[in-house]
C-alpha cells in the first residue's frame, strides 16, 4: 500500500461509515430509546477527544518544536483556541436545530424547514471531523511518510467508527419526527457529505508545511468544542447518565488502540 492509497482511503472510509449508519434507518420502525442514544453520544464524544489528543494535538506538538524551536508553544495553542472561537462563531451565525432537546440556535427564521435546520447542526459539527482527517493525511503527504500516513488511517478509522452511529442518530429521529425513510436515509447521509469534502480542502491547506501545526491544533480545538458543547451534554441529559460515561470510555480507549496499533 502507498502512502496515496492510505490517503484515498482515509478521506474515503469517513463518508462511506456516515451512510451505511444512515442507512440503518431502513431496520428501524422507531426513534432511539433514551438509553441507547446518551450510549451513541457518549461513544462519539470518546473518539472524539481521544483523536484530538493523539491524532492531533500530539503531532501539532511535534512538527511545532521542528518548525518553531523558540516559540513551539505558540501555534498548538492559538490554533487549538482558533479552533474553537470558530465553532463557537458559527454556533451563533448559522441557524440549526438540535432534535434531542428541541431547541434552535442561531438567528431565528421561520423560512427554513426544522428539518433543514437539524441537517445544518449535524453539518457545522461534522466540518471540523472532516478538516482533522485531511490534515493529518496532509502531513502523511508532505513528508511520503508510512507511518504518518498509518496515523491518518488510525484517526480516520477512529472517525468512522463514530460516524456510524452518527449517522443514525440523524436518519432515526427524523423517521422518528414522520419523514420516510427514504428521505430520512438522504438527510443522513448528506450530512456526511462535508467531511470529505473539507478533508481535501484540509488536505491541501496541509502542503503549506509551516501551517500544519497550527491546522492540526485548529482541527482539534474544533472537535474538543463540539464534543463539550453538544455530545456530552446531550449524553448526560437522561436519569441514565452514566450509560453515556461507560460509553466515552470504551470510545476513548478503541481510539488509543487504533493509535497504538497503527501509528
Amino acid at each position: 500500500m502507498t502512502v496515496n492509497g492510505l490517503i484515498i482511503i482515509s478521506i474515503s472510509i469517513i463518508f462511506i461509515a456516515t451512510v451505511l449508519g444512515s442507512a440503518l434507518v431502513f431496520f428501524f420502525k422507531q426513534n432511539f430509546g433514551p438509553k441507547v442514544n446518551d450510549m451513541i453520544l457518549g461513544f462519539a464524544g470518546g473518539i472524539m477527544i481521544a483523536a484530538s489528543l493523539f491524532g492531533l494535538i500530539n503531532p501539532s506538538i511535534v512538527q511545532s518544536k521542528e518548525l518553531f524551536p523558540s516559540y513551539s508553544y505558540l501555534p498548538p495553542i492559538i490554533g487549538f483556541l482558533l479552533g474553537g472561537a470558530l465553532l463557537f462563531l458559527m454556533d451563533k451565525v448559522i441557524p440549526h436545530y438540535h432534535v434531542s432537546n428541541d431547541t434552535e440556535e442561531g438567528p431565528k427564521t421561520t423560512r427554513l424547514p426544522k428539518n433543514f435546520k437539524f441537517l445544518m447542526a449535524v453539518t457545522i459539527h461534522n466540518i471540523p471531523e472532516g478538516l482533522a482527517v485531511g490534515f493529518a493525511c496532509g502531513l502523511a503527504l508532505t513528508s511520503s511518510s508510512m507511518p504518518l500516513s498509518f496515523a491518518a488511517l488510525s484517526l480516520a478509522i477512529g472517525i468512522a467508527i463514530q460516524n456510524v452511529p452518527e449517522g443514525a442518530a440523524v436518519s432515526i429521529p427524523m423517521l422518528g419526527a414522520g419523514e420516510k425513510k427514504g428521505r430520512a436515509f438522504l438527510y443522513g447521509s448528506l450530512s456526511g457529505i462535508v467531511e470529505p469534502i473539507f478533508a481535501i480542502i484540509g488536505l491541501f491547506l496541509a502542503q503549506l508545511s509551516t501551517l500544519t501545526p497550527w491546522l492540526l491544533s485548529f482541527a482539534a480545538g474544533a472537535m474538543i468544542y463540539v464534543t463539550l458543547d453538544e455530545i456530552m451534554p446531550e449524553a448526560r441529559k437522561e436519569n441514565n447518565a452514566h450509560y453515556g460515561i461507560v460509553s466515552f470510555m470504551l470510545g476513548f480507549a478503541i481510539m488509543m488502540i487504533l493509535e497504538i496499533t497503527l501509528s
